[in-house]
């Protein structure tokens, strides 16, 4: 952080702004140059010197092998080992009770989220365990709960095609990817998709994923790889449609609505002190039911279709048989054999591919699932953290593991959600032992609820996917999308037009390329001075790093300043914290060019990491790194700027009274 030493007030003469508002107040006739960190040229040196064995690779590899041994780094990988301790009664009774009502809404939500992926309904139950048992071991927040979300279903289907073989090898190679951006401190990437994308994105994939359930509430036929397409099939088979599929799973959704409003409501006083036994008990029944909505009317549907069943009268669509227990442990498949198809079944034939024509198909989908997965863990965390810092490289860290030991018990993608996040945290968890119960939910169910599971019609689960995306079409974020935010709005049409996979890839794309506009375009500030000696110059401040997008932009406007005066040109580096070879071929050749015109021109705080990037070009900058400095440097008087040394060695073994001092034989450094 710049300190202010060594003032130097210059009376301001003129002051031009290009392109961009003043850094300064307008008001004020007088500019202070102030030094950076640095006091002396020095520390200067020894800065630079520091910076460059800050680089050596073996010290940053010794320290950060040293950093995985401590007692802190453990109990930061492994979380459990903070909170377990200390856990009692009361946590557990919380927890028992968040566990057991989120478990009853994973289990419709798993059943009915595979029929996003295209797998059998078994398969979401396989995916709805393991994760959450992970969590509770490395996660870092109370409130989220493993397991699967529409996003992460819509993506899997969108790059497996359906196949379980290559669904759950992308679960397992996504979930080894995870792991390798937490140890490489990848989760940075995230803030390369912007809000806007994000919030476009994930509006689209809600309208998605209810397309893609509203063919199970009409019982009609429907394929296609983008929303306008599947709308457009869906119409071709309308005269087909179930009548009484239909009618259930609009009625299963305004049902499912209408208890979910039923949470808002109490009765009695608002001083939940003064409410009566009487209130008290009823308030806590209102609240059970909309917590547990989806398992009510699961329970509700599923007995009357067993009935129904039994009478030999049932109109709707069930779920059907799913296997018993707990699938056997294995490695994820690494190929597919060919499977010849059954016409009269229906059964479409299975071409057999290799391992590397797997990870072909998945394509990059193995770099665009973890990061959206990684988006939405996060935007959960973010939703509870209440202020607490988030470790982005431990939450990596609990997917991935999860994700991996998932796909060993042949499930699917999986990831924090935040829907079932907000139920865990509305029943009252209070640490990451929920995750457990819930998980011992799924397992019970799995083993002992498959013969009533069933009885489940399909319009039913549509229904409960449907009443749970629509929340997540943020209405409050898209009607501000249209009037500012263009990147927001073609992530929302192009994830809708075209294939989910490539309209993310666009959005994102040209997201990036508004970031390099703004970087190729530096806000720069020009003001002539004058010292209280009477000498003036002009200053030129730049507002951001120097890199090869924007260093052409900068040249053309330092040059053109430049010739339209003959006074020396000072640049201030107070904002230029980096710079490439490419930036420092361009300052080579300003240089360069002054010199011809024989006129001064002064790097003011340029960063020693700045000033090694220049090494190995023939050029000589003239740093000044405090005002003294700098008024030393631009008197009439100073000796010719190419006066140097041989290196800096020679510079630091002298006498103190050189004017310049050279940098590896290439820079020179003002008297400080």
């Amino acid at each position: 952080m710049s300190t202010l030493e060594n003032e130097v007030t210059f009376r301001k003469q003129a002051e031009v702004n290009q392109n961009l508002e003043a850094q300064f107040d307008s008001s004020s006739t007088d500019f202070i140059l102030i030094t950076d960190h640095r006091t002396s040229k020095s520390k200067s040196l020894e800065q630079l010197e520091a910076s460059k064995e800050s680089k050596n690779p073996e010290s940053c590899c010794s320290r950060y092998a040293r950093n995985i041994f401590r007692k802190k780094t453990l109990l930061k990988r492994l979380p459990f080992l903070t909170w377990l301790p200390h856990y009692n009664r009361q946590d557990c009774i919380g927890d028992l009770i968040a566990g057991f009502t989120v478990g009853l809404t994973v289990i419709p939500q798993g059943l009915a989220y595979s029929g996003v992926v295209g797998l059998p309904p078994e398969y979401g139950l396989y995916g709805s365990f393991m994760g959450c048992f992970v969590y509770v071991l490395l996660g870092t927040c109370k409130d989220s709960t493993i397991g699967s979300t529409a996003v992460a279903s819509l993506m899997t289907f969108q790059f497996a095609q359906g196949s379980w073989q290559r669904s759950v090898l992308l679960t397992f190679l996504t979930g080894i990817i995870e792991i390798l951006m937490a140890i490489f401190k990848l989760g940075c990437l995230v803030e390369f998709v912007s809000g806007p994308v994000s919030a476009g994105f994930t509006s689209a994939v809600a309208l998605i994923v209810s397309t893609s359930q509203m063919r199970s509430m009409l019982g009609v036929k429907s394929d296609g790889g983008s929303f306008l397409a599947t709308w457009i099939s869906m119409f071709r088979d309308i005269e087909n449609v179930r009548v009484a599929d239909t009618c259930l799973g609009f009625g299963c959704v305004i049902l499912l609505l209408a208890m979910r409003s039923l949470g808002k409501f109490t009765i009695g006083p608002k001083d939940e002190s003064r409410r009566n036994g009487f209130q008290r008990v009823v308030n806590t029944v209102i609240k059970f039911l909309s917590t547990s909505r989806n398992a009510s009317v699961v329970i509700l549907f599923t007995a009357v279709t067993m009935y129904l069943d039994a009478n030999g009268t049932n109109p709707f669509r069930l779920t059907g048989n799913i296997p018993k227990g707990m699938p056997t442990p294995s490695l994820p498949p690494f190929s597919i054999e060919p499977q010849p198809g059954n016409e009269t079944a229906g059964i479409p034939a299975v071409e057999g591919q290799t391992f590397p024509e797997m990870v072909q198909s998945l394509g990059y989908g193995l770099v665009i699932v973890p990061l959206m997965a990684l988006l939405e863990t996060m935007s959960v965390c973010k939703a509870f953290a209440k202020g607490k810092q988030i470790d982005i490289t431990q939450e990596m860290i609990a997917c991935g593991v999860g994700n991996i030991a998932t796909s060993l018990f042949s499930g699917y993608r999986c990831n924090g959600g935040l829907a079932r996040s907000a139920v865990n945290n509305a029943s009252g968890c209070r640490t990451n032992m929920s995750n457990l119960y819930i998980g011992v939910i799924v397992v019970l169910a799995l083993n002992f609820l498959t013969e009533y599971i069933a009885f489940i019609p399909k319009a039913v689960l549509a229904a409960i996917i449907i009443s749970a995306v629509i929340f997540q079409v943020q209405y409050q974020v898209v009607t501000p999308m249209w009037r500012s935010k263009l990147p927001g709005i073609l992530a929302f049409v192009t994830c809708l037009v075209l294939p989910l996979e490539i309209g993310i890839m666009v959005a994102i794309g040209v997201n990036l390329l508004f970031i390099l506009y703004y970087a190729a375009r530096p806000k720069v500030t020009l003001e002539q001075l004058e010292t209280q000696q009477g000498i003036r110059f002009v200053k030129i401040t730049p507002d951001r790093c120097l890199i090869f997008p924007s260093v052409e932009f900068v040249r053309n406007m330092v040059l053109k300043l430049g010739s339209k005066s003959t006074l020396p040109v000072v640049i201030d580096c107070t904002y230029i914290y980096a710079a490439d070879f490419t930036a420092a071929k361009v300052i080579s050749s300003i240089v360069d060019d002054f010199r011809r015109r024989q006129q001064k021109i002064i790097f003011f705080n340029l960063k020693p990491s700045v000033v090694s990037v220049f090494e190995g070009l023939n050029t000589r900058l003239v740093l000044c790194y405090n005002t003294h400095a700098l008024n030393q440097e631009l008197r009439p008087d100073e000796p010719d700027l190419s006066r140097s040394v041989d290196s800096l060695d020679h510079a630091e073994s002298g006498n103190g009274t050189s004017e310049c001092v050279s940098m590896a034989s290439t820079l020179s450094l003002a008297r400080s």
